[in-house]
């Protein structure tokens, strides 16, 4: 039932100028559950991104909002004018209005209070991103939306995101929808994914997307060979269309955790 989700799409199609973005594609995003669209250049991750917010027209397709959600959006990317003098503080304040202290605490959530009196043109890729996410955090969001949030990050930057990613789902129990083009950084940080390559290729847990004949065709082999030594360490199971299973004891059939 619809009322089981933040997000119940179903259906959805995009087209323009002619041409096919996304081609009925089905998403559900459930309370405290991280969803995340995967694939290449040019698959329609963000067309479907902004489908789903309202921001772009469907040609198909519905799209079903829980009532009363507060949804907070971190855009792809975000140009600010070097000639405009903006602090983090300040850039944070124009973001509207907010409970005393709020911002602060929001600031200090996402890793940023010591850079709150810098510059926004002199601070790092990583820092602006997350500077961004406390952005949209500022709404006390019951689902967050985070298009490539780790761009122009480094590898190392980017691991730490995806955990802070996860740390706020925990917290907050919010929903998260996010985009990247990188399995292997977020399979620890992601309950179910969607590949996407103008149409729906697969969904599932990211173990058993990474497995699939259709994700191993689009990435290729040895991408799918490398996701296969990954090894993803929790208190759950996951069934292939993304449930979760609770795991009420030892691993058994030969795997070891030690």
């Amino acid at each position: 039932m619809a009322s089981d989700y933040l997000i119940d799409a179903k259906g959805i199609s995009v087209r323009a100028d002619g041409r096919s973005i996304i081609d009925n594609v089905d998403l559900t995003v459930a309370e405290g559950e991280i969803v995340t669209l995967i694939g290449p250049n040019g698959a329609g991750k963000t067309t479907l991104v902004k489908a789903v917010l309202g921001l772009r027209n469907l040609s198909s397709g519905s799209v079903s909002i829980k009532p009363g959600a507060v949804i907070g959006y971190m855009p792809q990317r975000l140009s600010v004018d070097t000639n405009l003098p903006l602090t983090v503080r300040r850039f944070i304040g124009l973001a509207g209005k907010a409970e005393k202290g709020k911002r602060q605490s929001v600031l200090e959530e996402v890793g940023v209070l010591p850079i709150v009196d810098s510059s926004i043109h002199d601070i790092s890729g990583g820092e602006m991103q997350r500077v961004l996410l406390a952005r949209a955090l500022l709404r006390d969001p019951d689902l967050l939306v985070l298009d490539e949030p780790a761009q122009a990050v480094d590898v190392n930057g980017q691991a730490e995101l995806y955990h802070l990613i996860s740390a706020i789902r925990e917290e907050r129990d919010c929903g998260v929808l996010m985009v990247s083009h990188d399995l292997h950084l977020v399979m620890s940080a992601t309950d179910k994914v969607l590949c996407l390559n103008n149409h729906l290729c697969c969904v599932g847990h990211p173990e058993a997307v990474s497995q699939d004949p259709n994700y191993v065709e689009l990435f290729g082999p040895q991408v799918a060979e490398s996701l296969a030594l990954y090894h993803h360490h929790h208190d759950h199971e996951h069934t292939v269309d993304g449930h979760v299973i609770p795991r009420h004891a030892q691993d058994h059939e030969g795997h070891d955790h030690g």
